[in-house]
């Protein structure tokens, strides 16, 4: 532990340590909204690394500087009473999925309600797998749409996952070869929420600033995440049809901040959409593509969606100037970038 860590660590509740009370991770997480069920923790059975001092824990993204919130006259919601219903009808926050958005046989105890009723929340509603991912969204890259706190159905609606929060205890821990990773201490299950992606959220101008003042511009791109899923030039939405914003989570970040990349990963990223007005700054959500054991590192993949002819690392002449992969999965690609 640095310092000013193990200082308050040690005196916790003491005065005169309010500066180490900030600076200290350990406090930082305990300020998680959901530390008491599903701490995050961090271990360190290696070598004496630490965290990096300048480094803050958070559990939600801020905007940064030229970042408006959407205004409140441009808000909407569903007016759905009943949760559980509302999906298979009317409800307005699945207004731009695709029919037929459920599983075939999801065995979600439906009944015959998938001949006349077509769209369905991207989650499971019955049984061991509610609140799982369902099949057909999971294996895709289609971005999931969720109620939120601008919708009439409650806060247990079966729509709001993401918006609840983690429900997952992990762990930064140091690996052997690959810097600081993260595991969870329980099992998790495939189509499961695991955590999102946060950090600031700055316009594309100051992501390239940033770019541009790394001493390694590539490394930079390991902590940026543009916000382009629904970036369209033809869009009527002046906010998409621009640069996308980008999340950094370089220094101001939550614990997935540290997941590392794998060619054979056990996560994946996906777009999801609260208020249809709030597109442009989407949240970026980690879900399990199979069953994992606790303690198994989690992982995805760093350039998943890349093409392979734009994928470098296939190309001989280029691998010499990239970043080799550590891995270590039979499907290795060998480089990063």
């Amino acid at each position: 532990m640095e310092d000013a860590t193990r200082r308050h660590f040690y005196f916790h509740g003491e005065s005169g340590f309010e500066r180490e009370k900030i600076n200290c991770h350990f406090c930082q997480l305990r300020s998680f909204a959901t530390h008491a069920r599903y701490p995050v923790t961090i271990v360190n059975n290696e070598d004496d690394a630490v965290l990096d001092p300048s480094f803050r824990f958070t559990d939600g993204s801020v905007l940064g500087k030229g970042v408006e919130p959407t205004k409140d006259e441009f808000r909407s919601g569903c007016v759905c009473t009943d949760a559980e219903d509302c999906q298979y009808g009317s409800c307005h926050c699945l207004q731009d999925m695709d029919d037929n958005s459920g599983d075939d046989g999801d065995g979600d105890g439906d009944g015959n309600y998938g001949q006349y009723r077509r769209k369905t929340y991207a989650y499971h509603s019955h049984g061991v797998r509610a609140g799982h991912l369902r099949s057909k969204i999971l294996t895709s890259r289609d971005p999931i749409y969720e109620c939120h706190e601008g919708c009439a159905c409650g806060p247990d609606c079966p729509n709001r996952v993401v918006e609840r929060g983690r429900r997952v205890p992990l762990q930064v821990f140091r690996t052997a070869n690959r810097g600081w990773g993260v595991r969870s201490t329980v099992d998790i299950r495939k189509g499961q929420f695991v955590d999102k992606y946060v950090g600031e959220v700055i316009t594309a101008a100051e992501a390239a600033r940033r770019r541009a003042r790394s001493h390694i511009a590539q490394r930079k791109d390991v902590y940026l995440f543009a916000l382009d899923k629904f970036s369209d030039p033809a869009s009527l939405d002046e906010r998409l049809r621009g640069a996308p914003l980008e999340v950094d989570g370089e220094f101001l970040s939550g614990p997935t901040r540290f997941v590392n990349h794998s060619c054979d990963p056990n996560l994946r990223i996906f777009a999801r959409v609260g208020d249809h007005a709030d597109k442009h700054i989407h949240d970026l959500a980690l879900f399990a593509i199979r069953d994992i054991p606790k303690g198994e590192e989690l992982t995805f993949d760093y350039v998943d969606g890349v093409d392979d002819e734009d994928n470098d690392a296939l190309d001989p002449e280029k691998q010499k100037d990239m970043t080799r992969c550590l891995c270590g999965s039979e499907q290795c690609r060998g480089y990063l970038w």
